[in-house]
């Protein structure tokens, strides 16, 4: 019986035991030497927090080998990692910081000294000088915290953004990745043959599902430079000559690869599974990927961070309109999705409601925000008999006639203007994938002056006259956006998604 992935990782290393499991540049590593690293490493971690147990370890490192080694080790020695971005400016560092309150912090010598500025009591790690130090130390502590795992104990924290400036931890057990795992495993016939192009930020739940994939099936992950995402052309490149047969990328990136037409250029025969999610991927775009890779399979998956890992998926097996929406499909096994109206009913065929989701996928809550997590994890309010806690997304979608879920928008994007209620995410909608009059598009609401505001990157050369012609043909009045913003470039947060809130409180100045 597996309690935990360290059981998986150990049967996975016992098969495979000299294969690469994953490849940074030049550099590489096996199954064994990865659970040697894990193991000498874990023995460091409890030595140095005093034999803590279910506790969060802070890892600061940039996306390399190392991550995965440390990742490894906290899991090892019954602790939760949590992995931060380099990248993320240090104030917000030092907000999650103060709210997890991590025993460790595991970084190099680069940051050391900038975090000790605000680490407080927290004792930083030196990977550089964990390297050095003594393999040979008693095994008997790591098999007993293996023992005392079990597969309610959480595994990870990844932290979302937070309406009040400070991020949420998102805390996910061992067990809601078995389901996962094991329906994705059987759904898509992985057996470890699979290359997995590794492009997402460690701080993405995409990097949880790449790790513990290649934990339990033995595939291998191929680090892909993130700054690659900034050159496709050598990007495209780097993905076929490492033979990388599988990819699960946030759909900015494909976008612009299609836009490029790069695809036609440098065809990735090998690709087998193209999975994206995170964002909606436009379907003229999307239809261009499908065009060049016929022979791929391509998945588009729906979930919060706090449903492991997602919730809902749509395997492309039929033609899309360029302007229309791709569905996000269908429930993943042992997953119930429902969609309930405002009074908290279940939708009927095509009416819009919010998507609520029950099942061991669900995380454990926010760390150290027990208000927040009764906000969202609430009783499931379609079962008055036993507890039972369901997650309210904040997404709204709908069921179509096919039996498609069919994904709306934010819930809290839905606003009241001139007595109206009014979609935003209908307007970027249309924009982008009806008139196709910019590339991307986020439509955000001044609550004070009661207008309608759109930040766009332009496609050629349309001006905000131009797109105000256009959406006049399309909608009512009180639906066009009375103030535009053009930029060469919207803003992007930690996973590749534009960072809707920032907009937002750019112009409400919050």
């Amino acid at each position: 019986m597996n309690k935990n992935m360290i059981d998986f990782f150990e049967d996975t290393v016992s098969k495979y035991p000299d294969k690469v499991c994953i490849i940074d540049g030049e550099r590489s590593i096996t199954f064994r030497e990865l659970r040697e690293y894990g193991e000498k490493y874990a023995r460091i971690l409890l030595r140095e927090s005093g034999d803590s147990k279910n506790s969060p370890v802070a890892v600061f490192l940039p996306k390399c080998l190392e991550v995965y080694e440390i990742d490894i080790a906290c899991t090892y020695s019954g602790n939760i990692f949590m992995n931060l971005d380099v990248k993320t400016p240090l104030a917000r560092i030092k907000n999650i910081i103060e709210l997890i309150q991590p025993v460790l912090l595991v970084t190099n010598e680069r940051y050391r000294d900038m975090l000790s500025e605000i680490a407080g009591n927290i004792t930083i790690i030196d990977i550089e000088a964990m390297s050095v130090q003594d393999l040979s130390t008693d095994d008997r502590r790591l098999e007993g915290r293996r023992k005392e795992m079990i597969d309610t104990d959480p595994f990870c924290i990844i932290n979302t953004s937070g309406s009040t400036g400070t991020p949420k931890g998102v805390v996910l057990n061992h067990r809601s990745f078995f389901d996962f795992l094991d329906w994705s495993i059987g759904k898509f016939h992985f057996d470890g043959t699979e290359r997995i192009g590794a492009l997402s930020p460690v701080v993405f739940d995409i990097y949880e599902y790449e790790l513990c994939l290649m934990m339990k099936s033995g595939s291998q992950i191929v680090l892909l430079d993130s700054t690659l995402a900034v050159y496709p052309a050598k990007l495209l490149k780097y993905v076929q000559e490492q033979g990388v047969n599988f990819i699960f990328w946030v759909p900015s990136i494909m976008v612009n690869i299609a836009n490029m037409n790069l695809l036609e250029k440098i065809p990735l025969n090998e690709l087998k599974h193209v999975w994206f999610a995170g964002e909606v991927f436009p379907t003229k775009q999307f239809n261009y990927w499908k065009r060049n890779l016929p022979d791929a399979t391509f998945t588009n998956l729906y979930g919060p961070i706090e449903i492991t890992l997602d919730c809902t998926y749509y395997t492309v097996n039929r033609d899309f309109l360029d302007s229309e929406p791709l569905p996000i499909g269908y429930a993943c096994e042992n997953t119930d999705v429902m969609l309930l109206n405002d009074t908290n009913e279940l939708c009927k065929s095509n009416e819009v409601g919010e998507i609520c989701v029950r099942g061991t996928s669900l995380a454990m809550g926010y760390y150290n925000n027990q208000e927040k997590t009764m906000d969202t994890f609430v009783q499931n309010p379609l079962n008055p008999h036993y507890p039972e806690l369901i997650y309210r997304t904040g997404d709204l979608a709908f069921i179509n006639d096919r039996g498609e879920i069919i994904f709306k928008g934010r819930k809290d994007s839905l606003i009241k203007h001139m007595g109206y209620r009014i979609e935003l995410g209908e307007i970027e909608h249309v924009l982008i994938d009806t008139l196709h009059l910019v590339q991307y598009a986020c439509v955000v609401y001044q609550y004070e002056r009661k207008e309608i505001t759109l930040f766009y990157e332009p496609k050629d050369k349309v001006t905000d006259v131009d797109i105000r012609r256009a959406l006049a043909d399309v909608f009512p009045r009180y639906m066009i956006p009375s103030v535009y913003h053009c930029m060469d470039e919207l803003p992007r947060n930690t996973n590749g998604k534009i960072d809707r809130l920032l907009l937002s409180e750019k112009i409400n100045g919050k």
